[in-house]
């Protein structure tokens, strides 16, 4: 009945919605074909096993010394050593224009009830101590969920003092240019 009162050229003109089974038939096939070509973005070793590909590690986005133009105000030496020092963790953020380092949790392979979580921030452009701030949290596993305990007093002192002597690392092999 409403197509009788409906014009024949509306009726004619209005798009017909795909139906919802060709619909995910698409989406699917769309999904495969982008994770086919996503394939490519992986090396493979002489083995066939595949490494993983971070592109974290090989960019800094913006961080490049002390020079006046950086955008962001931290201290490249720094930048870089943080990402070398915590990159056996996994990466969830990294900002170099504002100096953010943000891992995930990460579980020792020796221990399956402890996690660990890293936060660093980059605050100054000179290669200094106070031009890091680390803050390290530490989850145990306690009857199937995990639970806040505050990590050994040294755990980011210790880790803070490798990210400084990488940088100098760094910047001594850059021939102490800033």
């Amino acid at each position: 009945m409403l197509r009788r009162l409906m014009p024949s050229h509306a009726a004619a003109s209005r798009p017909h919605p795909m139906p919802l089974g060709k619909w995910m038939t698409t989406a699917t096939a769309l999904a495969g074909v982008s994770l086919l070509s996503a394939c490519s973005l992986f090396d493979h070793s002489q083995n066939g096993i595949t490494a993983p590909h971070n592109h974290l590690l090989v960019e800094d986005r913006g961080a490049s010394g002390g020079e006046a133009s950086l955008k962001g105000g931290v201290n490249a030496y720094l930048w870089r050593a943080a990402l070398d020092t915590l990159s056996f963790m996994p990466i969830a953020t990294a900002d170099a224009e504002g100096g953010l380092i943000l891992t995930d949790w990460y579980t020792p392979p020796a221990t399956h009830d402890e996690r660990f979580k890293i936060t660093a921030f980059v605050l100054d452009r000179r290669l200094r101590s106070d031009a890091l701030r680390l803050s390290v949290f530490r989850q145990l596993k306690q009857d199937g969920t995990w639970v806040d305990t505050p990590p050994a007093p040294n755990t980011a002192s210790d880790i803070a003092t490798r990210i400084l002597s990488r940088a100098r690392k760094l910047r001594a092999d850059n021939g102490n240019q800033d």
